[in-house]
């Protein structure tokens, strides 16, 4: 690829000139702030760069689970930050789905509301204890988020329904579901194109610089000037915002080959959701673990390790499909944006330099309503 100053007259004018917004990132939060700002100024020149040839972070990466708290987690929650942060964390979770929906569409999304399954393997512990004597306070706060009643319920069956190995019960949230990753990103791609908004794939930001009357941002391939930019890098925010508490959280993924009769439908949570797993086009998707070497994990390192993938295999032979031959087909990890709090940061970091970042695992929920959040500060 030529660096910018040996681009042509007609390139340099139609990409790299007089941009009002540039955007960093092309993930869920970078499409949509593209995409506000694009409602709120028709004739305002946008660009969106992107480190990779595809977009690199957990956008294209996720595990594709529509959700907003699972019951386990949702009552760890509770015991360790305040009750009226935790419903509001809930909240927007839960709007940031319907948003996303609207945005575009169940039917591009490949939404499925098949349910989540929070599942137990100790009936006596301590945890799942609480968590049942809470059902109905937390069916009362969920009812008055989304209007839907009963959403939390005890599923006892659940191992005789799916064929699972030690799990006693589990908790079962009828209002989650699953998404297909991949064409949710292509319809992202094809409304920022058709909106007329430029996606630089490629682009590596470095540096942020603040000038006078404009901002520069220094990539591998040259300068690009700005009058305001955005960093929806999530994970790889660090680089650009030493000061804010955000830290890359590495997540590692593998998918089974397919699986004949799989009767497996649906999400599940297991250990308060540092596991999880589905089931995609007849197989297994199945990540987690980073709960055994947190630091390890807090990495930009697209790789995989011995001790989580071999976890992740041994979950899937002795819990999800015991004594089945299951051969596993591919694997990656994503990098996620985590911090002591779970409420993502948005807000304007410097003058005309915006930022919407630590979205906590939760991207496909709240990502969308997170980019519409920093268009409208940007505005």
């Amino acid at each position: 690829m030529l660096d910018i100053e040996k681009l042509s007259y007609w390139e340099r004018k139609s990409l790299f000139t007089g941009i009002d917004y540039l955007i960093i990132g092309a993930g869920i939060v970078g499409y949509s702030t593209a995409l506000e700002l694009r409602k709120l100024h028709s004739d305002a020149k946008i660009v969106i760069l992107e480190r990779g040839n595809l977009p690199t972070g957990a956008s294209s990466k996720n595990a594709g689970f529509a959700c907003f708290g699972s019951a386990t987690e949702l009552i760890d929650d509770l015991e360790n930050i305040p009750e009226e942060e935790v419903w509001k964390t809930v909240k927007k979770r839960w709007e940031g789905l319907q948003n996303l929906r609207s945005l575009i569409g169940d039917k591009e999304l490949g939404l499925e509301i098949n349910g989540s399954w929070d599942l137990i393997s100790d009936i006596n512990s301590k945890l799942y204890q609480k968590t049942l004597s809470q059902i109905d306070y937390l069916n009362q706060q969920i009812e008055r988020i989304t209007g839907e009643t009963n959403v939390y319920s005890i599923d006892s069956n659940l191992s005789s329904k799916f064929g699972f190995n030690k799990i006693e019960a589990s908790i079962f949230n009828r209002l989650e579901g699953q998404l297909d990753t991949s064409k949710m990103n292509a319809s992202f791609f094809k409304k920022v194109i058709a909106a007329n908004i430029h996606v630089l794939f490629g682009y590596e930001g470095k540096k942020i610089e603040q000038k006078n009357t404009h901002i520069e941002i220094e990539t591998i391939f040259g300068i690009i000037s700005t009058k305001k930019v955005a960093i929806c890098t999530n994970g790889y925010a660090k680089q650009f915002l030493p000061q804010e508490d955000v830290q890359p959280a590495r997540a590692q993924v593998i998918v089974t080959k397919p699986i004949p009769g799989l009767k497996i439908k649906g999400t599940f949570h297991y250990q308060q959701g540092y596991y999880y797993f589905r089931n995609i086009d007849g197989r297994i998707l199945l990540g987690g673990g980073r709960n055994l070497d947190f630091k390890g994990e807090t990495t930009t390192k697209i790789e995989n390790t011995e001790l989580i993938i071999n976890q992740l295999k041994t979950l899937l032979k002795t819990v999800i499909l015991p004594e089945q031959n299951i051969e596993i087909d591919m694997k990656w990890s994503g990098i996620m944006g985590v911090g002591k709090s779970k409420k993502p940061i948005i807000k304007e970091v410097f003058p005309n330099i915006y930022c919407g970042v630590r979205l906590g695992g939760m991207g496909v929920a709240i990502g969308s309503l997170v980019g519409k959040e920093v268009a409208q500060l940007m505005k």
